[in-house]
């Protein structure tokens, strides 16, 4: 991201007797900048006082200075409302509840501003585009429509910004969603999410029939050593607790139908941990899920696969059921949604795999 050079002027009252530094001084009035930052600035000479460059921090400011700062910043953030196909389940005043679609980014990211879940929210609610250069100058929910509240950590709030954002889904996973439009309600949502209140199942397509039909996985999880773009299981000392509960409802010849709960939320936890017991999310391209992983390989086989996967082009995997209580009316609500066609064709494909 191209940064762009502002130019601030700052003049020292003539009652000014403090006799500060020039790096507290000019901290006083570039919040949240921090202090280490504004003294880099000023060793590159980015600062002048009176006309003349000073590369020293401890500048004693003196009344009646002239002070010009040279700032490198980054572009303001824009996310605009865009007319992508949005599946609302759900809506009242504060909250909405949509069923997203394989393909669907949740928020935008640094380098992916449009095209998300966030740009289908904002022009859905009719909100006009969201621009901010700095997190205290997030508009507030009644100008947006969807709550402004960050989830992000604190280092990336700026650069991934999430109206209205509780709880996320991966790119190519389908399925309910819990949207807040107000901080109250994300606030009240967020701490069901905390408290593992929150009913949540999935579906996936898996390869094989776990044994026993009815299991829970507990292993940590964390970044793969060796492809940082990854989740794995890790020792515990380098990964997060997960708790991942599985029952078999259908099986297959060569897969089975399975339904999910999960006790915790990490970074692609079913996908992680359905690989850890060697039942890889079919169609999985990060996690073993794209190749033949029961049965023999034949001909017939190859050519049966190539289809479904011509078909089903990500990982099999559906947020099926969503309840919560309402942080509004204490009203408890659920709400299920069906398989997507992809995966509805895929179930029966695999029915009928050629053994």
């Amino acid at each position: 991201m191209e940064l762009q050079e502002v130019c601030i002027q700052l003049e020292v009252p003539l009652g000014y007797r403090e006799g500060g530094r020039l790096d507290t001084y000019l901290a006083r009035f570039l919040s949240p900048t921090s202090r280490t930052k504004i003294q880099q600035g000023i060793r590159e000479g980015r600062v002048t006082v009176n006309g003349v460059i000073v590369q020293k921090p401890a500048y004693t400011v003196q009344a009646g200075d002239v002070i010009t700062l040279r700032l490198l910043r980054k572009p303001p953030v824009e996310l605009r409302p865009e007319p992508i196909p949005l599946e609302v389940v759900y809506e009242d005043p504060y909250l909405l509840v949509v069923n997203k679609q394989a393909g669907l980014v949740v928020h935008p990211a640094r380098g992916n501003r449009s095209g998300t879940l966030v740009n289908a929210l904002l022009h859905h609610i009719g909100s006009g585009p969201v621009c901010f250069e700095e997190e205290e100058e997030l508009p507030d929910d009644e100008t947006v429509g969807l709550s402004m509240v960050s989830t992000g950590p604190t280092e990336t709030r700026l650069e991934a910004p999430r109206p209205g954002i509780v709880h996320r889904l991966d790119k190519d996973t389908t399925g309910l969603m819990v949207v807040a439009k107000d901080d109250e309600t994300h606030a009240g949502l967020a701490r069901q999410f905390e408290q593992r209140t929150i009913a949540r199942t999935y579906l996936a397509l898996v390869w094989g029939v776990p044994n026993p039909a009815q299991g829970r996985i507990e292993a940590p999880i964390g970044r793969d050593p060796r492809n940082r773009q990854r989740m794995a299981v890790v020792p515990e000392d380098k990964g997060k607790r997960a708790v991942t509960h599985y029952e078999v409802l259908e099986a297959l010849p060569a897969a089975a139908l399975v339904q999910f709960r999960l006790e915790t939320g990490r970074t692609h936890q079913i996908r992680v941990h359905a690989q850890h017991i060697r039942h890889p999310v079919v169609g999985d391209p990060i996690y073993g899920g794209r190749a033949i992983r029961y049965g023999p390989v034949t001909a017939a086989r190859k050519a049966f696969y190539e289809q479904l996967f011509s078909r089903l082009s990500r990982q099999a995997l559906h947020a099926h059921t969503l309840g919560f209580r309402h942080p509004r009316t204490g009203e408890w609500l659920h709400f299920s949604a069906p398989l997507p066609d992809d995966m509805a064709w895929a179930l029966e494909k695999l029915r009928c795999d050629p053994l």
